[in-house]
């Protein structure tokens, strides 16, 4: 993790915490972000969840206890998540990870509300 242009807060530290369903990272701005693997998991950059449109991003129901089984490193800019419901095409950039750890509780506010407009649960 040292090529440095993608630009913006760089990850110093990556942690998988298999046991609690989390991800921790540390970036170099001295932020540190704890990300629930649900959150990982429904807001996956794929486009099985985000479809190739706003229009079309997924509801997932059902992902509360979703968990972490492996990360690979995808060149100097990113990591794929493999979760262990199979899930493992989503590739999550720095900036994609910095977004989600800063922006968390809207991202999941928003979850929370599209989860129930449509009567689905975690």
């Amino acid at each position: 993790m040292t090529d440095r242009s993608a630009g913006g807060p760089w990850p110093v530290e990556i942690r998988v915490r298999r046991a609690e369903r989390a991800l921790e990272v540390d970036f170099d701005d001295g932020t540190s972000f704890r990300y629930p693997a649900e959150l990982l998991r429904v807001e996956s950059p794929s486009a099985e969840v985000q479809g190739h449109s706003p229009a079309q991003k997924v509801t997932l129901a059902g992902k509360r206890n979703v968990g972490i089984t492996e990360l690979e490193q995808v060149g100097n800019y990113a990591v794929r998540i493999i979760f262990d419901d199979g899930h493992s095409t989503g590739i999550y950039s720095w900036p994609v990870l910095y977004r989600l750890g800063h922006d968390r509780e809207l991202i999941w506010a928003a979850y929370e509300a599209a989860l129930a407009a449509k009567g689905l649960s975690r």
